[in-house]
């Protein structure tokens, strides 16, 4: 993002200096195109992508109370996409296991949750998901669906204890609840 205002602003200086200096009007030919491209681009990313929210499917399953079901996760989700959120889950990989009696990989469960395979990913075996899950919201800016307090990463995610990553939620009376406050959006893709 950055990167883009910086050929914005450069752009528009080069294209001003072209149309006021002699000699440098020549500069116009590749100034403008720049401007252009950089201000639709940035339009675009702040317009048009709906914000991303990280959702830790192997916590969410067992939001139902009994056995794991991908029916929470799809409440989650469903809730998500409603509130404006593109939602990224990741699971552990013994999530298929532990729901089916077998692996199920990221486009068996994507299919499940319907959801393009690309917004679904199942850790590789013997991997826990939760730096997966850490290090996407860090690199995306997204907040976490899970209730998960993730103490044992905190000396790497420290951002684990501020309060503004994670949306906790859970079931009361048989309807899925998320904490408004957590569930505020912010900028990221996945």
């Amino acid at each position: 993002m950055k990167f883009l205002w910086s050929v914005l602003v450069l752009s528009g200086v080069s294209l001003a200096a072209a149309l006021t200096l002699p000699g440098l009007s020549d500069w116009a030919l590749l100034a403008a195109p720049c401007l252009i491209a950089s201000a639709w681009l940035l339009l675009r990313g702040r317009g048009g992508a709906p914000a991303i929210v990280v959702v830790d499917g192997s916590n969410v399953m067992h939001w139902g109370g009994g056995e794991p079901s991908l029916a929470p996760v799809r409440a989650v989700v469903a809730s998500m996409k409603a509130g404006g959120f593109r939602p990224c889950v990741i699971f552990d990989a013994n999530a298929g296991y532990r729901l089916e009696g077998r692996y199920r990989g990221d486009r068996a469960l994507a299919g499940m949750l319907g959801l393009p395979e690309r917004g679904v990913m199942v850790v590789p075996k013997g991997t826990p998901a939760d730096p997966y899950i850490l290090q996407t919201a860090r690199n995306l800016g997204a907040r976490v669906v899970s209730n998960d307090r993730y103490r044992d990463w905190a000396a790497d995610y420290p951002e684990v204890q501020t309060g503004d990553l994670l949306v906790r939620g859970g079931y009361r009376d048989g309807e899925l609840w998320l904490d408004e406050a957590g569930a505020k959006q912010r900028s990221g893709r996945c």
